[in-house]
């Protein structure tokens, strides 16, 4: 992997959030590349539990300052960065006091989603793609792990399929058990439209629930891994039958390899 650029977008990565299934392995995973020489950028959601001032998060302003379009609302882009420590991993914050300020990551106070994750996947993924451009930083390979950052493959393919950064670019999704219950909010497709993505690439997001966006996601996506033992019965055999390659379940303990081997002959050749 030495040299290799990989761009990995989370909606969840330790310290800055508790460990899951997801979070660990937005760690261990770039933790894997930087040591094995590559070029590693990690992206995540600057939700409001985080601690700033803990963490060292500092905002980037020449990568702050644009708007983007979320439903036809001009919503202003804020870029946060801090470095994990002892690492030399720099991570990038996406940030937006509309969406991001409140105190926790998912759910409400009573347990609900909130109305507007929909909006918050939307935002996160455009802002991923517009800071990468900012930054000139063209991946080799795009590994995203997380629902919240489940619409990214969706929009590399559509929206941004002519922009040259992500030309040579190829994405990978980890797909997760943990999803949530019940389905984001009804109006999704009709945000997702408005950005001019036909019904073709959204045909899955009719019901926008956990499933919808698993299998648009893997639809959307270069190669597949299995980032937990158990799927459900239907994401599962949508990563089997995908024709795509596809890398089965291994635990935390005992990756590294694999995901390398996966890298270099499944996914890079």
């Amino acid at each position: 992997m030495k040299d290799k650029r990989v761009l990995y977008v989370s909606s969840e990565v330790v310290p800055y959030l508790p460990e899951t299934e997801i979070s660990s392995m937005s760690f261990e995973a770039p933790r894997m590349v930087n040591k094995a020489g590559g070029q590693i950028r990690i992206f995540m959601p600057r939700y409001g539990n985080i601690n700033e001032r803990r963490h060292q998060l500092h905002e980037v302003i020449r990568l702050s300052g644009i708007n983007l379009v979320i439903n036809d609302l001009d919503m202003p882009l804020i870029i946060k960065v801090a470095s994990i420590p002892k690492e030399r991993i720099q991570v990038y914050f996406i940030d937006n006091e509309e969406y991001f300020k409140r105190k926790a990551t998912f759910l409400n106070d009573s347990g609900q989603l909130f109305g507007d994750n929909d909006e918050r996947a939307i935002f996160f993924a455009k802002g991923v793609v517009e800071t990468v451009k900012k930054l000139n930083w063209s991946p080799d390979i795009i590994h995203v792990h997380g629902w919240l950052a489940g619409l990214l493959p969706l929009y590399l393919k559509t929206l941004y399929k002519d922009e040259p950064l992500f030309s040579e670019s190829k994405i990978v999704t980890s797909i997760y058990h943990k999803g949530f219950e019940g389905s984001l909010n009804t109006e999704m497709l009709k945000k997702i439209q408005f950005d001019g993505i036909d019904d073709d690439a959204t045909k899955h997001l009719q019901t926008p629930d956990y499933n919808a966006l698993s299998l648009t996601a893997i639809a959307h996506s270069d190669a597949i891994i299995k980032g937990s033992e158990k799927l459900p019965k239907l994401i599962d055999e949508a990563c089997e039958n995908s024709g795509k390659p596809c890398l089965p379940f291994h635990p935390i303990d005992n990756f590294a390899d694999a995901y390398i081997t996966f890298y270099q002959t499944q996914v890079l050749n």
